[in-house]
């Protein structure tokens, strides 16, 4: 096994390699405005790291957000371009997911990450690998919290409502592919690299122009 992951759901161009044991190499790069520019070489360079080829590659992982439509879509068809070019499976993880698996927590908590506009992305957890509600996107007040720890980007942002939290805030790669790599050997059905959208895309179509009157 050796499992490419990588995330462009959030501020966090991040990708990683996994051979089912471990991970063999990581990189990370916060910067919410060039997901399509550093992908591609983010991923160069942890299979340089690693010793490895592309063409040894045996699974794609990619965070399926939710996210922003203009980063999330870089990781998803990125992942569907080269696990067709490979020939191999590409799958799509939650990203609040790999949140939840980086806090390493094993009691219940919630993850959430910035969805702009003043909202959060969350979903609730009972340890780091099991979701049990969402994901959801509200305004930070309207999060029932109810005394649970929060994990991610979220909390940084809105701490004086959704509380302090030590756990690393964005989806790191390295989490990501430890958590797909272990429910690929438990022979755990992963998704297929489909977007988690919550919202719709800001971009519409324009209508017809108006009729002019005299």
């Amino acid at each position: 096994m050796l499992v490419l992951a990588f995330d462009t759901a959030t501020p966090a161009v991040t990708a990683a390699l996994h051979d089912g044991e471990r991970v063999l190499a990581e990189h990370t790069t916060i910067d919410a405005r060039r997901h399509g520019e550093l992908l591609v070489p983010t991923i160069e360079r942890v299979l340089h790291e690693a010793g490895a080829a592309l063409r040894d590659v045996t699974a794609i992982v990619a965070g399926s957000g939710p996210g922003p439509y203009t980063g999330l879509r870089v990781g998803l068809m990125t992942a569907q371009g080269l696990a067709t070019t490979l020939g191999v499976p590409a799958y799509g993880v939650c990203t609040l997911d790999a949140v939840a698996y980086g806090s390493g927590l094993a009691e219940p908590f919630l993850a959430a990450t910035d969805a702009r506009r003043k909202e959060v992305f969350w979903a609730r957890y009972a340890d780091m690998r099991t979701r049990i509600d969402g994901p959801f996107v509200d305004r930070p007040a309207d999060v029932p919290v109810a005394g649970l720890p929060v994990v991610g980007a979220g909390a940084g942002l809105y701490p004086e409502i959704l509380g302090e939290s030590d756990a690393p805030p964005y989806p790191y790669a390295g989490a990501l592919a430890a958590l797909a790599a272990e429910r690929l050997a438990q022979g755990t059905p992963l998704d297929p690299p489909r977007p988690i959208y919550l919202r719709r895309p800001d971009a519409v179509v324009p209508g017809a122009p108006k009729r002019v009157t005299a």
